[in-house]
């Protein structure tokens, strides 16, 4: 089939399902303005306070030079583990404290403004796309199942398994031709390189700091209220699907699949709600009390390691202006679910549960924080956990960062004292 073809088809599928939609929104209206509401205000509530500060913060960071600062002393860690820029250690953090879709925007900007190729862009979208802590404690531990512990058995699951997508998205495009390292043959110490940098991304930029300003916000409303737009759409169409029954025609690959697995027949349709939208497919599928609660866990590890079609739209639209394609994300989303899914059981098979994993979280920093603002998380709480995982995370990439770079510069020059003797 010709590619013109292929494209008249793809228009004709997608205008037929447009009206579908269209007419099962007049044939069920009240339920799908309650839906349209639930998500208003779960965007009000949760994701409009969260991200907005983060989206301003990344935008000051990046016109100040910060970023580029950032990416000579993350060098070392970055490029040798995931063959990416050490910027991308920025997304990383980013990603890690804001949640979905903080690190798209991030690497997009870095496409923008060339600081990483479109390879070393799809790689970065492949491990940084994570869910924040203060979700999987707060929302979904808390929140859904009523357990706390739960929370930091699903966020390492979570992390191991982005870890290891990271690692093995290396291999992505290999052979390409990465982004120089700024100052990489220069033999000035790595952190007055880091300074030169900041200086020099400054200048280039060249706005002053009011306009910077106004533009951060700007760009950053701009982003919040596209992403508004998606979770209101994605609530309303996952209603409007279930009612109409299209959620069961669909799922029935998944319940065979489910029967061969053994897994609980009640699970198939909150998998199905989850494969579309984050939020909604997670409060379902913990809701399942019929179900046994390893089952549970699991497929709602799986849920927020794939993120929900709402989010890959989130996504391809924040790189809509950028060469990165989406095909890797794709890829990676599934990866990170599957794996998601294996970890969780073998955390949970190694005895993990709840006592142990309790203790680690409340040891550390980042956990402690979230924590901390999942009793009643009032904004001004949300806001403060994200920016203190955010601190700590890039405070322990640098450490560990400029430890690996001391180690080799010791081992170089060690080696050339070598062979003069």
């Amino acid at each position: 089939m010709s590619q013109q073809r292929k494209g008249q088809w793809t228009t004709y599928l997608l205008g037929i399902a447009v009206i579908v939609f269209t007419v099962a929104l007049v044939v069920y209206p009240k339920q799908g303005f309650d839906a349209g509401i639930a998500g208003l205000k779960m965007f009000w509530d949760i994701v409009f306070p969260s991200l907005l500060p983060f989206f301003i913060l990344a935008e000051l960071l990046l016109g100040l030079g910060m970023v580029r600062g950032l990416g000579v002393l993350l060098e070392p860690l970055m490029r040798p583990l995931f063959s990416v820029p050490g910027a991308g250690a920025f997304a990383l953090s980013m990603g890690l404290a804001a949640g979905y879709p903080m690190d798209a925007v991030i690497t997009s900007r870095f496409r923008e403004t060339g600081m990483c190729t479109r390879i070393e862009g799809e790689r970065l979208l492949a491990f940084t796309n994570t869910a924040d802590p203060l979700f999987m404690i707060t929302a979904v531990a808390v929140g859904m199942f009523k357990s706390p512990e739960l929370g930091a058995l699903i966020a390492l699951a979570h992390y191991i398994a982005a870890f290891l997508v990271g690692v093995s998205f290396k291999l992505w495009g290999r052979g390409s031709e990465p982004t120089p390292t700024s100052g990489q043959h220069a033999n000035t110490n790595i952190f007055v390189r880091a300074f030169r940098e900041v200086f020099v991304a400054r200048q280039e930029d060249g706005r002053p700091f009011g306009k910077l300003l106004r533009d951060s916000v700007t760009e950053s409303m701009m982003t919040i209220l596209m992403i508004c737009g998606f979770i209101v759409f994605f609530a309303v169409m996952i209603e409007v699907m279930h009612l109409s029954g299209v959620l069961t025609v669909i799922g029935m690959p998944i319940a065979f699949l489910y029967h061969l697995l053994g897994v609980h027949s009640s699970l198939i349709n909150p998998t199905l709600a989850g494969l579309l939208e984050i939020d909604i497919g997670s409060a379902q599928t913990a809701a399942q009390q019929a179900a046994p609660l390893i089952q549970r866990v699991a497929i709602v590890g799986g849920i927020i390691g794939w993120s929900g079609l709402a989010v890959h739209a989130q996504v391809a639209s924040v790189i809509t202006s950028t060469d990165i394609r989406m095909s890797p994300y794709f890829l990676a989303r599934f990866l990170h679910a599957v794996l998601a899914v294996v970890f969780t059981y073998a955390l949970w098979a190694l005895g993990l549960g709840k006592t142990a994993l309790h203790a680690v979280s409340a040891s550390l920093p980042v956990f402690a924080s979230t924590q901390a603002a999942a009793a009643g998380a009032p904004w001004w709480r949300v806001v403060g956990a994200g920016l203190t995982s955010f601190v700590w995370l890039t405070a322990g990439l640098l450490l560990v960062s400029v430890a690996v770079h001391l180690v080799r510069r010791v081992r170089v020059i060690a080696w050339r004292a070598k062979l003069r003797s």
